[in-house]
């Protein structure tokens, strides 16, 4: 996978908090909801390029295991 770039960025301390809440919502973090409205208004816009990689999907991964899966739900408990 190819490098991610870094920026830094300055906002108002309210533009933020809502920002941080907006992502919370939609189970992201603020980056990620940074990154997904800049895409969306590329996207809009008609600029966004064809080689940009989607995003991740929403939400934590899944979590690792030694067989690669997770068990279905429900299955961890003894019985």
């Amino acid at each position: 996978m190819t490098e991610r770039k870094s920026v830094l960025l300055r906002l108002d301390p309210a533009v933020h908090d809502a920002l941080a809440r907006w992502a919370g919502d939609e189970l992201r973090s603020t980056n990620a909801q940074i990154e997904f409205l800049l895409r969306r208004a590329l996207a809009d816009a008609g600029r966004l390029p064809g080689r940009a990689r989607p995003m991740r999907p929403r939400g934590r991964p899944p979590a690792a295991s030694s067989t690669g899966t997770s068990p279905p739900p429900g299955d961890d408990q003894p019985g």
